[in-house]
Formats: C-alpha cells, structure tokens, sequence
C-alpha cells in the first residue's frame, strides 16, 4: 500500500491541487433498449440493477486519444494554462489507441505540448485516474510545473453486445485534470493506492496478451471480450472498498460526514448507493453521472467530478474523496482541498 501527500502524523506536505477539469463525451447516445437488445433485456431491466438509462459510445473513427485530447483542452483552458507549460501528460486507460507506442504520446502531441514533455500511459483499468492522478502529484511536488491527466476508455469496443452482465454497463468517454501549484502553498491532495492481485481474474479481457496471444481461436471464442464476475465485484466493494475509504478519512481525521463531495467510480448506480451508505457519506454528497453515462472506466471518476464543478457544487475549501476501484483488482482513494 502507498500513501503520499503526508507526513507520518497525517498533515499534508504536498504543494500539488487541482486546476483545472475537462470532460469529452462521445455525440452518439445510446438507450438501454438499443444497448439490451443483443443481451435480451430492456430498459426496464437494466435501470432496476444499475441505475443506468443512457450511455455513450464513440463513432468508428474515434479513438481514445481523441476523446482524451479534447478532455485535455477543455481542462488546459479552465486551468487557464497554456500547452506549451505542461512538463507532464499521463493518460490512465485499459483501451490504449494500441499496444504501442503510449497513448499518452499521442495526447501531448494533440495537445500541442512542447517536446521535452514526458508523457505515459497507466492501466490500473477503472481505478487508473487515481493512480496517474497520485503519480503526477508525486513528480510536481516542488518543482512548480503543470500536468495534464486524463482517465479515457472506449469500452463499446471490447464488449461482447451478447453479454448482459457487462454489455449493459458501459460508455466511452474521458475526463481530465490540470495539475500544478496549488493557491498559497496549501497541500490540495492526500492518496492512498492498494492492489488485491490475487483476486486479478475478477475483471479481465484473457486474450491479446503475451500470456494468450490473438489467434483464430482466441476470436472464436470470445477471449478477446472484457469479462467480469459481477457479483464477486460486488462483494469485492462491499468487503473492501467501504472498509478502506472509512479507514482512509480516519487517518486523515476527517469524519464522512464532513465530506463536501463523494466522487466514486461510477460502476453501477445501486452499488455507489450501497457504497456511500456503508461509508457514512450523507444523502445528497454523492456525485454521479452513471446515469446518463454508464460506466466509463477510468473516465467515470474524472468525467464526475468535471460535472460536478462545472455546474458550480465545488466551492473553495470543500473536501472532496474520490474512490477508484476495478481491475488487478486494484482500489485508488483520494481527499481534495480546493
């Protein structure tokens, strides 16, 4: 387990906030009707087990760099930070542009960022943007520069439409943030980052790897789909997830019920339900967008809180928890001060 942004008796070190946020959704909206038709259910159906009515997915020629770019603009000017100052652009997803080269690469080249940028992708799957979120605070802290970091994912292409248990579930879509300097030096993130390898299987897409290469029968079979045992998901969270985040507030001594904004992974609308009233986050704190976007993958938490801001819930000196949890199995936690 990694902590950062703090000192061993809890008070926050890092000099390192959040700018600036930026979201980019695909135009094509999907109903739960057009998306349960192949998997045998309908709107009905899919709304009472997730809380979900709409999604989006990307037109054939979208990838995920350019939804992640546009994400990347929209952030770099509500930060009000030019390109050309960013040292730092790294891009959390599962669904890269290709396995090589990253498709961080190819988003700091979009953005226009200079050439000394460096720039890299990370794949802690749905809880990536709290993994680059943390590895970018970590690199900045005192040097006084700026990064761009992007959640993106297209999942519509890696599903199986037969599938109910998880054609049902997903959206494409990216969100990002601008980070540098935050205002009079104050610490503006505190993290925590756990992994749960054993328990890997739980969500996985087995084919197209070293491990089992793409063959003919690799496609046949349906190995190159995303696969996920949902319910083990659920008590993944439950057991957990809900557990972490309580002892997380309590070592930072902030109660959940002092949480201005909760910003969870937005993997099913009755799971985050379940989630916040497990941690004690009071009704009307928790921030969702699954509604209208499913689940988003690395995108879902970024694209969050961009909504969240963007229509004005986000005051100075709020406290705001994003929890990422997903694939490895893998749990990132984070508190913001603005």
């Amino acid at each position: 387990m990694i902590t950062t942004g703090t000192h061993h008796d809890g008070h926050p070190t890092a000099s390192v906030g959040i700018l600036g946020t930026g979201s980019c959704l695909p135009s094509q909206v999907v109903t739960n009707d057009e998306a349960g038709l192949p998997a045998g259910v309908d709107d009905a159906w899919i709304h009472s087990r997730t809380g979900i009515r709409t999604r989006r997915w990307a037109k054939p020629d979208e990838a995920t760099s350019d939804l992640a770019v546009a994400a990347g603009r929209a952030a770099l000017e509500n930060a009000g930070i030019r390109a050309a100052e960013l040292s730092l652009v790294i891009v959390a997803t599962s669904t890269p542009d290709a396995p090589q080269p990253p498709t961080a690469s190819a988003v700091a080249d979009g953005l226009g960022a200079g050439p000394g940028t460096a720039a890299f992708d990370v794949n802690a799957v749905c809880s990536g943007f709290v993994f680059a979120l943390t590895a970018a605070e970590r690199m900045l802290r005192g040097t006084g520069g700026y990064a761009v970091v992007v959640g993106a994912d297209i999942y519509s292409r890696i599903l199986d439409r037969a599938d109910r248990r998880t054609a049902i579930l997903f959206g494409d879509g990216a969100g990002a943030v601008v980070l540098g300097p935050a205002a009079g030096g104050r610490a503006g993130i505190t993290a925590r980052l756990a992994g749960f390898g054993a328990e890997r299987d739980l969500i996985q897409v087995p084919a197209g790897g070293s491990r089992l290469p793409a063959s003919a029968d690799t496609l046949r079979e349906g190995l190159h789909y995303f696969k996920m045992n949902g319910r083990a998901v659920r008590e993944f969270v439950a057991d957990q997830v809900a557990p972490a985040i309580t002892r997380f507030l309590a070592d930072q001594g902030v109660d959940p019920r002092d949480i201005d904004h909760f910003v969870p992974h937005q993997a099913n609308g009755r799971m985050l339900q379940d989630l916040a009233e497990r941690v004690g986050i009071p009704a009307g704190r928790m921030r969702t967008t699954v509604e209208s976007y499913g689940n988003t993958g690395s995108a879902s938490i970024p694209v969050t809180l961009d909504d969240a801001a963007r229509r004005g819930g986000i005051r100075p000196g709020d406290r705001v928890l994003l929890a990422g949890f997903g694939g490895g199995m893998a749990m990132g936690l984070a508190l913001l001060t603005r």
